[in-house]
This record gives C-alpha cells, structure tokens and sequence, in this order.
C-alpha cells in the first residue's frame, strides 16, 4: 500500500495503523520495524516514527526497550476516542453493531437565547435544524439535533443532503470547514420527544453531549445536541498520570 501525500502523512499512517490494530492486522499484536512499515507504506521513516510516537502518546501502542512497538490491547476497549470527531454511524460500527441512519427533520428554525449566545447571532434569527435517528440493529441509539445558522447554508438541503455527517455537510453546504467541537457532557433523564424517538420510557437514564462546533478561524458555525440510550452506547476513556 502507498500513501498518498494530502493531507498530512503522518495521520494518514496513523489512521491506516488503527485500522490495521482494529482489524487484528499485527500477529501478537507486534508491529513491525519502522523501516519494513516506511518499505510498506512508501513513506519516510521519521513519518513512520512520528506516527507511532502520537500513537503511543494516545495509549494505543507501548514500546519496550530492546523488544520493540507493540499494541496496547486493553486499550483496544476504548471504542471512540472522545477528543476525536467521528460520524455515529462509524461509532456504532466499532461498537460491533450494524447501523443506519434516519433523517426526522431538515427544516427551519429560530434561535433560542442559548443557540444565539453559542452561535454569535441575534436571537430569534433563523436556523437550519437537522434531526437525525442512528439505529443499531433496529433499535434507536442516538438522537441529534443540529442547529445553523441559516446564512451559512446554501440553497435549501434536501433530506438526502442532510444524512451526511455533519461535517461534511457544513463543508459541502455551508464551505466550513468543522475543526473542531466544545463539548459538554450532560446526564439526563429521557423525556417528551426525544424519549419518543429513542423509544425510551419518560425518566430513562441517559447522555447528552451539549457542544458547538467552530471552524478553522474559531468561528461557531454549528450547535448540536446527541442523546445517547445508556443501555445500548457506552464510552470508555483510558486515564493517565498528569506527565506521562
């Protein structure tokens, strides 16, 4: 295999190599040299040796003097890593199940004062709102909610444009680029129409991730809420001493 040169090499390597970990790609879990991985992947060998470093800053490989790089398996427990932004559908993959998606709503909107306060706009200004369902073996996972401010979207999406993963949407739709999300991780009880949509009883225990997203000069082009059922998703950190 070759890597291409765009965008960096260095996550590209890393990204082939987590996927490579994922799918038991490395007998023993031993990686091979950084000079048969370069060989391999038509890359230099510092590209090779900078991406195994961040990867072991991560968690996700150790090195051990005069034996060499191997994977860190309990850490192959960590399914998603929460400072990284990924789709639902990709999550749920790596969860082990089969999922879909389903677009509830595409529409317009209002800013509430918190969505004005968070978007940097007028309250009562006009939003685009995209609700979406992520199911997991036919069951419902995940609830999102999106909101835009509409001066930022193109023309008027349609359903099909709006069960991209947001980040593609805001690039393909809006021309942000998302780079990056402020995220607030909120236990509540399930209730109303997000309990309905779950198929949840009113009062389930369950995880909101209250964040806006920004884009590369800082500024928030998206407010997005996603209910988790507790029962079906769970997120696991690997937690280390301050310093190494």
């Amino acid at each position: 295999m070759t890597i291409d040169r765009n965008p960096s090499l260095t996550e590209q390597v890393m990204a082939h190599l987590k996927d490579r970990i994922r799918r038991g790609g490395f007998p023993e879990g031993r990686i091979p040299p950084e000079t048969e991985l370069a060989a391999d992947l038509g890359v230099s060998r510092t590209t090779v040796r900078d991406a195994l470093s961040r990867l072991e800053h991560e968690g996700v490989v150790v090195r051990r003097q005069g034996s060499g790089t191997y994977v860190n398996r309990p850490v192959l427990q960590v399914k998603s890593r929460l400072e990284e932004i990924w789709s639902y559908e990709q999550m749920l993959l790596d969860h082990g199940y089969t999922p879909s998606v389903r677009v509830l709503t595409v529409e317009p909107g209002t800013a509430t004062d918190d969505d004005a306060e968070a978007l940097e706009i007028a309250p009562g200004a006009e939003l685009l709102v995209i609700e979406k369902l992520f199911i997991e073996d036919d069951r419902p996972a995940v609830l999102t909610r999106n909101r835009i401010p509409a001066c930022l979207v193109d023309g008027t999406p349609s359903a099909t444009q709006g069960r991209a993963p947001i980040y593609e949407f805001l690039e393909d739709r809006c021309g942000r680029r998302l780079a990056y999300y402020l995220s607030d991780i909120v236990p509540v009880a399930l209730e109303g129409r997000v309990a309905e949509a779950l198929d949840a009883p009113p009062g389930t225990p369950a995880l909101c991730f209250e964040e806006t997203g920004y884009d590369t000069a800082g500024s928030p082009i998206v407010k997005a809420s996603s209910w988790f059922r507790d029962d079906l998703v769970r997120f696991r950190l690997m937690r280390r001493k301050s310093g190494g």
